[in-house]
């Protein structure tokens, strides 16, 4: 498990948890020991990077799951959300370079900062 949790750059904690709520299927030796084969580092690797573009460990399992409409269901819905985020997040962008050029003394005095804080 150690070999497996320095491979993919996570703490051991990390795989029993994923293992633990039902994201990632690990078998086990005669002895009890988890068996980390190519099929379950890859396993891993999808749920590595599923996480980092943002899905909570729910949303990995079922995006895992074997039947592929619930699984588009919830890459669609991250997606949308991502979407929506970074619409969010290039007004403020905007909005904060505007502020540096804004020739008002306040930002309260300026049309498109009261559009943008009001939400519009």
């Amino acid at each position: 498990m150690g070999e497996a949790a320095a491979e993919l750059g996570v703490e051991t904690h990390v795989l029993r948890h994923w293992e633990s709520v039902g994201a990632l299927t690990v078998r086990r030796d005669a002895n009890g020991y988890r068996v980390y084969d190519d099929g379950a580092l890859e396993q891993a690797r999808t749920v590595l990077r599923l996480r980092r573009v943002g899905l909570s460990l729910p949303e990995v399992t079922a995006a895992m799951a074997p039947a592929k409409p619930a699984a588009r269901a919830v890459v669609r819905a991250k997606t949308a959300a991502l979407e929506e985020e970074i619409a969010h997040r290039r007004q403020a962008v905007t909005f904060l370079r505007h502020t540096v050029e804004c020739r008002h003394r306040y930002l309260d005095d300026c049309p498109e900062c009261a559009a943008f804080v009001g939400g519009g």
